[in-house]
C-alpha cells in the first residue's frame, strides 16, 4: 500500500467510526426519548383514569342535584299553599314545572328513565289549573301541591340514588 492509500483508507475508517459514533448517539438519543414517553404515559394513563371517574361522579351528583331541587320547589310550594303564602307558593311551584318540563325534554340525558318521563307528564297536565290555583288564593291549593309532590315521589321513587345509576 502506497502512502495515499493509508491515508484515504484512514480516512474512511475515521468516517465510518465518526458515523458510527453519530449513529449511536442517535440512538441512544431515540431510546432516552422512548423511556421519557413511556414514564411520562405511565403517569399520565392511571391520572387520566382518575379524572374520568371523577368526572362520572360529578355528573351522577349533578343529575341526583337537579331531581333534589325539583323536589324541594314542589315541596316549598306545597307548604307554602298550605300556610296561606300562596305567592312564594306559586313561584315556586311555576319554578318546579318549568324545570320538570327542561328535565322531561332533555330526552336521553334527563335525570328520569323512561318509564319514569311519562308518569312525569301526566303532573305537567294540571299545570296550568294548579297556578291558577295558587294566584287566586284559593285553599285547595295546598291540597293539590301535595297530591302532586305525592304523585311525584311515586314517579321517581322513593330511592333516586338507585335510579341515577343507570
Amino acid at each position: 500500500m502506497n502512502e495515499s492509500e493509508v491515508r484515504e483508507s484512514g480516512n474512511v475508517e475515521t468516517k465510518t467510526s465518526s458515523g458510527l459514533a453519530i449513529n449511536e448517539r442517535g440512538r441512544r438519543m431515540a431510546i432516552y426519548a422512548g423511556v421519557l414517553l413511556i414514564a411520562f404515559l405511565l403517569g399520565l394513563v392511571p391520572m387520566w383514569l382518575t379524572a374520568r371517574e371523577r368526572a362520572k361522579e360529578r355528573d351522577r351528583s349533578q343529575t341526583t342535584l337537579r331531581v333534589s331541587r325539583l323536589q324541594n320547589n314542589l315541596a316549598n310550594a306545597a307548604v307554602d299553599a298550605r300556610r296561606g303564602e300562596y305567592e312564594p307558593a306559586r313561584q315556586s311551584a311555576s319554578e318546579f314545572f318549568t324545570n320538570l318540563r327542561g328535565e322531561i325534554e332533555r330526552g336521553n340525558d334527563s335525570a328520569f328513565a323512561t318509564a319514569q318521563q311519562e308518569n312525569l307528564r301526566s303532573l305537567l297536565a294540571g299545570r296550568d289549573d294548579t297556578i291558577t290555583l295558587l294566584a287566586r288564593g284559593d285553599a285547595a291549593s295546598g291540597e293539590r301541591l301535595a297530591e302532586i309532590y305525592s304523585a311525584f315521589r311515586q314517579a321517581i321513587g322513593d330511592n333516586f340514588e338507585a335510579a341515577t345509576t343507570r
